[in-house]
Order: C-alpha cells, then sequence, then structure tokens
C-alpha cells in the first residue's frame, strides 16, 4: 500500500477543490434547461432547503455553500479517504460528485477498479453500489500495489475519465436541453485534474 497523506494534506486538497467548484460554478445562475433551478456557487435551491436555508438563493451565504460540499460531496462519500491514496483521483471523484452525485462517482470508481482487476487476478470484483467502504478501499490498496508504480493512478483517471464522458453523452442524447451543458461538460470537466 503507498504511504498514506496526513489530515492536513487531506484538508488543504478538500479546501483548494471546493474553492474551485465554487469559482468554477460562480455565483447565482438560474437556467431554464437545468432541472436543478437556481442555484448559487453550485448549489441548488433544493439542496440549501435541505440544509435549513430558507431565503432567496441569491442571498445563499458562500460559507454555507463551503460547508455542503465538505460535509455531502466530500467527507460522507469518503473521497478524504481516497485521497489518502491518491490525491488525484479523490479530487476527480469530487469533481464528479459536484456534478452528477457522490454515488455516481464512487460507481465509476467501482466499475475501474473492477475492470482493471485482471479478472480477479489482483483484488475481488466490487459492487457498483456507490459507496466506498472496506472493500472499496482495500481494492484501491490492491490497485496501487500492483500498478501504482506503473502509470496506475494515470490510467485509474483515464477510466473515471472515459466513464463520465459517456454518461455526459448519455444525458444529452437522452434528454435534448442537455444539450445546453454538454460542451462546457465536456471542455470543463473532463481532462481538468490529469
Amino acid at each position: 500500500m503507498r504511504e498514506m497523506g496526513d489530515e492536513a494534506s487531506g484538508k488543504a486538497l478538500a479546501d483548494g477543490l471546493i474553492e474551485a467548484v465554487i469559482e468554477r460554478e460562480g455565483g447565482f445562475v438560474d437556467h431554464p434547461d437545468d432541472r436543478g433551478g437556481p442555484t448559487r456557487f453550485g448549489i441548488t435551491r433544493t439542496v440549501a432547503r435541505q440544509h435549513g436555508f430558507t431565503g432567496d438563493m441569491n442571498a445563499f451565504p458562500r460559507e454555507e455553500a463551503v460547508a455542503i460540499y465538505r460535509r455531502l460531496f466530500w467527507l460522507r462519500p469518503k473521497f478524504n479517504e481516497v485521497a489518502r491514496r491518491l490525491p488525484r483521483i479523490a479530487a476527480e471523484l469530487f469533481d464528479t460528485g459536484v456534478n452528477m452525485g457522490p454515488a455516481v462517482a464512487t460507481g465509476f470508481l467501482q466499475r475501474a477498479l473492477t475492470a482493471l482487476n485482471r479478472q480477479g487476478k489482483d483484488y475481488p470484483d466490487l459492487v457498483p453500489d456507490g459507496r466506498i467502504g472496506p472493500l472499496t478501499l482495500a481494492a484501491l490498496d490492491a490497485y496501487l500495489e500492483v500498478r501504482g508504480d506503473s502509470g496506475g493512478e494515470t490510467v485509474l483517471l483515464r477510466a473515471l475519465e472515459a466513464l463520465q464522458g459517456e454518461r455526459y453523452l448519455k444525458l444529452a442524447e437522452q434528454r435534448p436541453a442537455n444539450e445546453s451543458f454538454l460542451y462546457g461538460w465536456l471542455a470543463n470537466r473532463i481532462g481538468q485534474l490529469g
């Protein structure tokens, strides 16, 4: 297993990722084709309401957005545990999770790890349940033992991005209104961390 990073470096990574996503998502947005409705700093009105915010989304506080990103998109899905092993992979999972949901991002990781296990020779297949637990972390550790020093992180990152790109295309094919966002998704969400 690779030497794991410390908690302080994981927090610094999360802080940087959260700042970047807030910068990228911008302030208040209410695009007519966005099913999420009004957002501020990338947080939908629905999520803000679930966390106790009752005001106009134009006034949604930045510090609440930061807290939601840290809790819902970093700690709860356990991307911080991935960051202790592979910070670039954790960053990719966070970014994908913000855009598609943490369970989708985790499912991508589980699918990629299973496809890269050489028919179970390196570690057992995973059930893509969208939750990072001991089996997913053990598979990640085993993957790193086998592939870590031979470009394994880069290959895993490419697999995650391939799954993400395929999902974007499918979303645009299934709902034509999503074509409004496809170019931006592909331009700003794929290949930005590798």
